[in-house]
């Protein structure tokens, strides 16, 4: 029987509640504080974003891996959840996921064991990806012993990408196998576009998310599919603009279902996603508000050991540093009890981390004192949330709203 952390979390913990309920006097530091107000702001942006282009919302829950904020996402209209694994899938399932979309190849015995559990419950629509022979034929003989029919996705790539069928003769062998396999229901065809890079990028994925379409197009009309209105699907965090405008302008709804596939707008960052946001908004400057950055890494200044240098304790194992390193932002003098936030310029930098510790880097005139809070912005939400075992949620007067658990 799966136990859950939200009853049975442990005094000594990282980032929860200890004395209190207030951020600045009652939490234990580090943390990974997400602001209520402007979590609700982007749970709301991205899934009337979706909408508005025909298309529905699979947020992709391996960014934060946290059920509590998965029920806030199927709350406000998503169609259900994406994951990348099999086990990821299982625990979106434990947490009441009924609808998932694992994109990626489901490979291995177990892993596949995991995903028959859930599909003898009954009360499950799955879908994985295929892009070879081989995985199909071992996909359809293990759910054909199971007794079980398994839905999959033709995934479509491009050269120097990542998987995916990158030929037509590819596809041609993949569909062969699928055809020949009666446990396996072709449910649609899916693509990544997050791995095309270059100067031609927005057109190369424009160009990208026609051929996803075409390709459903032509599938559809030869009967391929096992379902009266398959699934399109593709589109990160970053490039979502271009996908799903392509699927509408492609009226791709009057035949799919489109399905977009973002993880980071929930939490949104202050590094590689707040530029890939600017890029978006000057490609639709029409576009009614943006996403705001709702995740910030909490901790206390413990040593000011020379001029010059703040020694915080934040470290690697407390926040992504593999597209930047954390952002300072705020500082809160809680040496003196006061907890009015102070904005802090550029010229507090953050410039090495180790494990537990950050160096920052401060003016001479500063008024920083050992003991002090700093909230620092980060970069890219996917490897700092899954530092956490809990998550802190608060309140515009940061009160401890919620502590949500992690399951990575």
């Amino acid at each position: 029987m799966h136990e859950s952390r939200e009853s049975a979390r442990p005094q000594a913990e990282k980032g929860v509640p200890v004395s209190g309920c207030h951020l600045l006097s009652g939490v234990s530091l580090p943390a990974l504080v997400l602001h209520q107000r402007e979590l609700q702001h982007n749970l709301l942006w991205m899934q009337r974003y979706a909408e508005q282009h025909g298309a529905q919302l699979a947020p992709h829950g391996k960014t934060t891996m946290t059920p509590g904020l998965f029920r806030r996402q199927l709350e406000a209209g998503a169609w259900g959840i994406t994951l990348a694994t099999a086990v990821q899938c299982a625990l979106a399932w434990q947490h009441g996921v009924r609808r998932i979309l694992m994109a990626n190849q489901l490979v291995g015995a177990a892993n596949m064991a995991l995903i028959a559990g859930m599909l003898k419950d009954g009360d499950v629509e799955f879908h994985c990806l295929v892009d070879n022979p081989d995985n199909v034929r071992q996909l359809g003989a293990f759910f054909a012993a199971e007794g079980l029919t398994l839905n999959v996705m033709l995934e479509l790539g491009v050269p120097g990408g990542r998987c995916g069928c990158r030929t037509a003769e590819q596809v041609t062998a993949v569909l062969a196998e699928i055809a020949a396999q009666p446990s396996l229901v072709l449910s649609g065809i899916e693509g990544y576009e997050g791995v095309i890079h270059g100067e031609q990028a927005t057109e190369a994925i424009g160009q990208f998310a026609r051929h996803l379409v075409e390709t459903a197009v032509a599938l559809n009309a030869q009967g391929r599919f096992g379902l009266t209105k398959p699934y399109v699907t593709a589109s990160g965090s970053a490039w979502y603009d271009l996908i799903a405008g392509e699927f509408l302008r492609l009226q791709a709804a009057d035949r799919f279902q489109p399905l977009l596939r973002p993880g980071c707008y929930l939490v949104h960052d202050h590094g590689l996603y707040k530029t890939s946001q600017a890029a978006l908004l000057h490609r639709h400057p029409e576009l009614d508000g943006a996403l705001l950055p709702a995740m910030e890494v909490w901790a206390h200044v413990q040593s000011l050991p020379e001029p010059g240098c703040a020694i915080v304790a934040l470290g690697k194992r407390d926040v992504a540093f593999d597209a930047g390193l954390p952002v300072p932002l705020r500082a809160y003098g809680v040496a003196r009890q006061s907890f009015d936030p102070v904005t802090l310029d550029e010229r507090f930098v953050v410039t090495a981390m180790m494990d537990q510790h950050a160096f920052m880097r401060i003016p001479a005139e500063h008024d920083l004192q050992v003991g002090d809070v700093i909230a620092f912005g980060a970069s890219h939400p996917c490897l700092t949330f899954d530092k956490w075992r809990y998550v802190t949620l608060v309140d515009e007067r940061l009160n401890v709203v919620e502590t949500l658990p992690t399951y990575f």
